[in-house]
């Protein structure tokens, strides 16, 4: 929680620090057409990666296949969006580079090497494949209705 308190207090200070020192050497209106050129350059990107990205999720899907990476893909490129929104240069910098795919699928596969979607997906999987203490074990509950039928057919 302390990071988030940070990350909120320190990003937009290093913004406005930036957007001052840019704005002294080139003017305050080349910085705002620049702000405004990444945001408008940030959502054609957006939009071009978001509609691949859920092509190969469509794809993996049609093949019966898990599209894990893609997925991660899809938030990266949600977070992308909202920081290229966000004016400045520093969130813009990070918002591409959760936009680019030859940095974006690098990253991904990292943070799939690394366990975090993994984990996520076994904390968030709602025990399934598990027993009831949340060990590892084949008792799984199948949800579904039944009816009662006497030893001579009847309901």
């Amino acid at each position: 929680m302390r990071f988030l308190f940070l990350l909120f207090i320190a990003v937009p200070i290093v913004e406005m620090f930036v957007l001052i020192k840019v704005g002294g050497i080139i003017g305050a209106l080349p910085t705002i057409g620049l702000v405004v050129l990444t945001a408008v350059l940030g959502i054609w990107l957006l939009r071009l990666e978001g509609l691949a990205t859920l092509a190969r999720v469509q794809e993996k899907l049609d093949r019966g296949e898990l599209p894990e990476t893609e997925l991660l893909e899809g938030v990266m490129l949600l977070i992308g969006g909202a920081l290229l929104l966000t004016p400045g240069f520093v969130t813009d910098a990070m918002g591409f580079i959760c936009l680019l795919p030859g940095l974006r699928r690098p990253l991904a596969r990292w943070i799939m090497r690394r366990g975090v979607v993994s984990a996520i997906r076994m904390h968030t999987a709602g025990g399934r494949g598990r027993d009831d203490n949340g060990g590892p074990g084949g008792n799984r509950t199948i949800e579904g209705e039944f009816v009662d039928v006497d030893d001579d057919g009847r309901k």
